[in-house]
């Protein structure tokens, strides 16, 4: 392709707003995909009642989404009571306590680290 001088400026603006457009597309993905694996990993650690309730109430929510930027939140649809005293522990009421059984926190770690893996490898790919 020839680009005469004077043209050169908005030919390279043209190519930066592609190259955002589609990083912004992949970036989108992978927060999507990192919501999703945080919750199954959430699922699959959490402490296992009998019915299971808590386990399967895990689930993502987009919070918001631009064209340019997504915010989802992981959360305990209707037993967020519990993840706290799962996660962190609690002190019983006939004395005794209940020893801290963590599945959020190291769920989010795995799920940011792999999330910053994952874009910047897009990013380097493309």
């Amino acid at each position: 392709m020839n680009v005469k001088i004077e043209n050169l400026a908005n030919e390279i603006m043209k190519g930066l707003e592609e190259y955002s457009d589609m990083a912004t597309d992949e970036v989108k993905k992978e927060v999507k995909k990192a919501g999703s694996n945080i919750r199954k990993d959430i699922q699959e650690n959490a402490p296992a009642g009998e019915t299971k309730k808590y386990s399967k109430s895990w689930s993502v929510k987009t919070m918001k989404e631009t064209s340019n930027s997504i915010e989802l939140v992981v959360h305990s649809r209707n037993r967020y009571q519990l993840a706290h005293l799962l996660e962190k522990g609690h002190v019983l009421r006939q004395g005794g306590r209940v020893s801290a059984k963590p599945h959020i926190g190291p769920a989010e770690e795995k799920g940011v680290r792999e999330l910053e893996e994952n874009i910047m490898r897009k990013l380097n790919d493309g």
